[in-house]
């Protein structure tokens, strides 16, 4: 799988989800040229690089070709960018710094759209996508992550969510069922571990932000809440304690002992199930591949991961990638134009074809589900209702200090209680929203 998908796997993006962790280093301020639209001359874009570039840049090449087919006299320059988190920030802090050496387009985590808003990097487009007939595909939930201030500066061009992964061959020598609901989850994997004492009865991980959230939003919290566009942390409200409280009781030696699981990233725990060594684990759509590789390959099934309550689908974080017009452009209804070629049904079809990468057009997921069964489970997830980060530019030094990990850690290896550990997490956060 892609280097762009890999990072949803390790809570980055999506990254997911994506990456979050590329969220850590801020772009500086922008400064914006004399505004133009020039109908003619050359469209830059700056795409996310991959391990493996060439299906990318095939599903890339035909969206040009049908670009400039559209648009006479018009070219289009397309660069790929690095991924990693410090690159690719210094690349964006110099093109938001220097205009003239910017791009018209370009892609990015969806989590980082807060800094670059902030910077005064991205031109609002809620005007130039209100008439999108496409766009009415796209999930108000989807629209609504690309929104700062009521104004939109992103579209969503590809998502990624986690699911639950289990191993059929443990549960049906168990006589297990694939859990519905949170108390069945905690004691199917109680009931794994002690049949297999080699096995975690589920793969959990202390630095793992976006597995342990749903837990949180599942129970009715969620990480902050806003008053207008200011934050305030809701990691220390009731509800939020009792999410953080079911994650955390996972992280017994019946289930997932803290000294193998306080340190596991979300990636590790990719690596613990495909490897056959978990029960269950908490996995993006973009680590079946990984999943297909392993140990696990041909003896495992996906589904939702369960709520609280039974029949419930716990809320999953939208991971993915947003495409954005740069506020210095030139070109600003030619650089509209092409994300909106990109991101159409034909494109986002293609780059699933090539990349695996899940289409946030609704009806294009549908038609990826009739050609791969397997994603069903995490298009019920999407349909269900997905959550996201706080909207807010301090969500990125919140997320580079670690807040969540900490707290998460704190309670299970008994340093803290959750009353403790989520005030402490939630006063960090606060710090962080108010600017100090």
């Amino acid at each position: 799988m892609t280097l762009s998908m890999k990072k949803l796997a390790r809570g980055a993006a999506l990254a997911v989800l994506a990456g979050t962790v590329a969220t850590a280093c801020a772009p500086g301020t922008a400064k914006t040229a004399s505004s133009e639209d020039k109908q003619t001359g050359t469209v830059k874009v700056w795409l996310y690089d991959e391990a493996n570039r060439a299906p990318k840049e095939q599903v890339v090449a035909q969206a040009v070709a049908d670009f400039k087919a559209k648009h006479a006299g018009v070219d289009v320059q397309v660069s790929y960018i690095p991924t990693d988190a410090g690159p690719r920030a210094e690349k964006m802090k110099g093109a938001f710094n220097d205009p003239s050496s910017a791009p018209d387009v370009v892609e990015f985590g969806n989590t980082d759209l807060f800094g670059y808003t902030a910077s005064g990097g991205l031109a609002d487009i809620t005007s130039d996508l209100a008439n999108w007939e496409e766009g009415k595909d796209l999930p108000q939930d989807l629209k609504d992550t690309a929104v700062v201030d009521g104004k939109t500066y992103g579209l969503p061009w590809w998502l990624g969510v986690r699911a639950l992964y289990y191993r059929t061959d443990v549960f049906t020598e168990l006589g297990l069922a694939a859990p519905t609901s949170y108390a069945e989850l905690k004691s199917a994997a109680e009931k794994v571990r002690s049949a297999h004492g080699d096995m975690l009865g589920i793969a959990v991980g202390g630095k793992y932000t976006f597995g342990a959230l749903p837990f949180v939003w599942a129970n009715g919290g969620d990480l902050a809440t806003a008053n207008g566009s200011a934050y305030t942390s809701a990691l220390d409200s009731e509800k939020s304690q009792a999410g953080v409280k079911a994650y955390t009781d996972l992280f017994t030696d019946g289930i997932c002992p803290a000294q193998q699981c306080a340190d596991l990233t979300g990636g590790k725990t990719v690596e613990s199930f495909a490897a056959g060594k978990a029960g269950m684990a908490i996995l993006p759509n973009s680590s079946r591949s990984a999943v297909e590789a392993g140990a696990a390959k041909g003896k495992y099934a996906i589904v939702p991961l369960p709520g609280a309550e039974a029949g419930k689908i716990a809320p999953a974080f939208s991971g993915g990638n947003d495409l954005g017009v740069m506020k210095s452009t030139q070109h600003r209804s030619l650089a509209v134009d092409f994300i909106k070629e990109l991101a159409s049904k034909k494109n986002q079809l293609a780059l699933f074809d090539a990349m695996g990468n899940l289409p946030t057009l609704t009806s294009a997921r549908a038609e990826v589900v009739q050609k791969q069964p397997w994603l069903k489970p995490f298009t019920d997830t999407i349909e269900a209702g997905t959550k996201f980060v706080p909207k807010d530019a301090a969500w990125a030094k919140i997320d580079a200090q670690n807040v969540v990990p900490t707290m998460l850690q704190k309670v299970i290896t008994g340093k803290a209680d959750v009353a403790a550990a989520t005030k402490e997490a939630a006063a960090a956060m606060n710090t962080s929203f108010s600017g100090k």
